[in-house]
């Protein structure tokens, strides 16, 4: 019944209680929310495909769940956006009694997995996303986007900002 308002919630009534029972299904579901704050998000509504396996124990109901989907992000070299693929898996167990408030548990029957797929979603986002491992980024000079590596040049050149401290280090080299 609560599985038609939120497709994160699984009903469980056939495994609760019965230890040795499993099932697997399979789900394609859009993200009920945004994950994700920073350079990389997956959008509210992006499709999810999760391979779940439930299995019914004595003290609760273990979850097994593969979480796939693509993410949006922006290069934090070059700043052009792209997608790539997120994949996560996760083990948890739903006890049918807790008293640690930190405890995932069975509620009327069923399993509410909103909030462990949210976290490790989000905890598998990149930090700082690349386009590509050899993304050279912008150039400083044009803002332009790099095809090649910086050359050895750019590295020589002074910012006009720090040209007088140059100069400190040009009388060091001087005095014997």
């Amino acid at each position: 019944m609560a599985s038609s308002i939120n497709p994160l919630v699984i009903g469980v009534k056939d495994l609760v209680y019965q230890a040795g029972q499993m099932r697997e299904l399979t789900l394609e579901v859009g993200a009920p929310e945004q994950y994700g704050e920073a350079m990389a998000i997956a959008p509210a509504g992006t499709p999810m495909t999760l391979e779940l396996r439930l299995e019914g124990l004595h003290e609760g109901i273990l979850v097994t769940a593969d979480v796939s989907l693509e993410a949006k992000a922006e290069c934090v070299r070059c700043l052009d956006p792209f997608t790539f693929p997120v994949r996560v898996d996760f083990q948890e167990l739903f006890a049918y009694s807790s008293s640690d408030s930190d405890s995932y548990t069975v509620v009327d029957d069923s399993l509410n997995l909103e909030d462990i797929i949210r976290d490790a979603v989000v905890l598998e986002l990149p930090f700082q996303p690349v386009c590509q491992e050899d993304c050279y980024g912008l150039d400083p000079a044009t803002g332009e986007k790099r095809t090649e590596p910086p050359s050895d040049s750019d590295a020589d050149e002074i910012d006009p900002r720090w040209q007088e401290l140059s100069k400190l280090l040009e009388s060091d080299t001087e005095k014997p």
